[in-house]
């Protein structure tokens, strides 16, 4: 079995979550999949976000709020 480090993403509201986690790589037909505490990390993120609990989300993720560029008139 190989372990890769990977930046999974996760959108929730107005925030964005980069969260790392250990891609586990085998020879069998399910490959690559996530160990069973990265997923929970996954979703504890989620979670957290959703409940706006950013304390919670940014001991597990980096943690960053979106905000829209508005629309841009072309000079000329």
């Amino acid at each position: 079995m190989r372990k890769r480090r990977q930046t999974k993403m996760i959108h929730e509201g107005d925030y964005v979550a980069k969260v790392e986690v250990e891609m586990l790589e085998t020879d069998e037909g399910w490959s690559p999949y996530l160990s069973l505490d990265d997923a929970k990390k996954l979703d504890d993120v989620r979670e957290a976000l959703r409940r706006r609990d950013l304390k919670t989300a940014t001991r597990l993720a980096r943690i960053y709020t979106l905000q829209p560029v508005g629309s841009v008139t072309p000079a000329g």
